[in-house]
């Protein structure tokens, strides 16, 4: 089995490499500019769109997983960012998948986002792999209309499809809003998200990796969607405290009211990162265990210290 991944050397594509190196797997590495890795050349394509030609890199490959795309901006100020999304997201992944049926490849799997079934979920009741859709932002519905795509041209051409939903993914490397969250916490930094009562899922990147490398060959994940978490659901200050922890720092948590921290961030243009921080956004992961005999390989308190070292470094 030779693997085809996409987006190489982002944040799981480069963790995703590393794990199939290490098992001993052949495997293309792709990415849009050419390098060099630790566990070989990077394979360059480009611009991924609608044109992006894969022939190359998808030769004697039987497995592709997509992991490259246009991920989520948090300030978009482009004129049409739907439009973009779609460029990337839909135009691109479907060119590709398409290409990859007439190369032969017989399992294709796409990294979608939890964000196809909405921004929150109701305390106590997860989303599911069976949840009706409603993207809010324009990457969720690129992703979404992606993967409609994707199962159409299963059901045309007979290459399986498999669809994975995670949520926020953390680990080694981490950026954006999380990578901020460790430097406030490792700074003591006082933060006013102790009156925060919520449940939100996370992935830990080891454990998103290990998903990933069973649908490459498990016989039931064809044409399924599979959620994906780390079967421990966290408010916003439990994941303070337990990062804090991690990082043998103090906690800091401040009791601010809830209602006065959203005020607070419609002034200041923050109400998408406080939405994130307040609002409960759970999964459930009963299908993908059943269906597959998963589970996550490590805890939420591992995972967070591998974050963590990554991050001391």
């Amino acid at each position: 089995m030779s693997v085809l991944i996409t987006g190489a050397t982002g944040f799981v594509g480069r963790a995703l490499c590393s794990r199939l190196a290490a098992d001993g797997c052949h495997f293309v590495p792709a990415s849009r500019a050419e390098g060099n890795l630790i566990w070989g050349r990077l394979h360059a394509v480009g611009s991924i769109d609608g044109l992006t030609s894969w022939k190359s890199a998808l030769k004697d490959c039987s497995v592709v997983v997509h992991l490259a795309g246009r991920v989520h901006v948090m300030k978009d100020d482009a004129a049409d960012p739907l439009a973009l999304y779609r460029e990337v997201n839909v135009q691109g992944t479907l060119n590709l998948a398409r290409q990859a049926a007439a190369a032969g490849v017989r399992r294709f799997v796409f990294l979608s986002s939890l964000k196809v079934l909405g921004e929150a979920s109701v305390l106590g009741q997860p989303f599911s792999a069976e949840n009706d859709v409603c993207p809010i932002d324009p990457y969720g519905v690129s992703k979404l209309e992606a993967e409609s795509a994707l199962r159409l041209l299963a059901s045309e051409t007979g290459m399986e499809i498999v669809i994975i939903r995670p949520p926020l993914v953390y680990g080694p490397g981490v950026r954006a809003n999380f990578d901020l969250l460790m430097r406030a916490v490792a700074r003591g930094i006082p933060l006013p998200l102790g009156s925060i009562e919520n449940q939100r899922s996370l992935v830990a990147l080891d454990n998103l990796v290990d998903l990933i490398l069973i649908c490459l060959t498990h016989p039931r994940a064809a044409n399924q969607i599979f959620m994906v978490s780390d079967g421990e659901d966290l408010s916003t200050p439990d994941l303070v405290r337990r990062m804090a922890k991690a990082m043998d720092a103090p906690v800091r948590l401040v009791r601010v009211p809830v209602l006065l921290l959203n005020v607070f961030a419609k002034l200041t243009g923050k109400s998408n990162a406080m939405q994130r921080l307040c609002e409960n956004l759970q999964v459930d992961t009963s299908k993908t265990i059943a269906v597959l005999g998963w589970k996550p390989p490590i805890s939420v308190d591992e995972g967070l210290r591998r974050a963590v070292a990554q991050y001391r470094k």
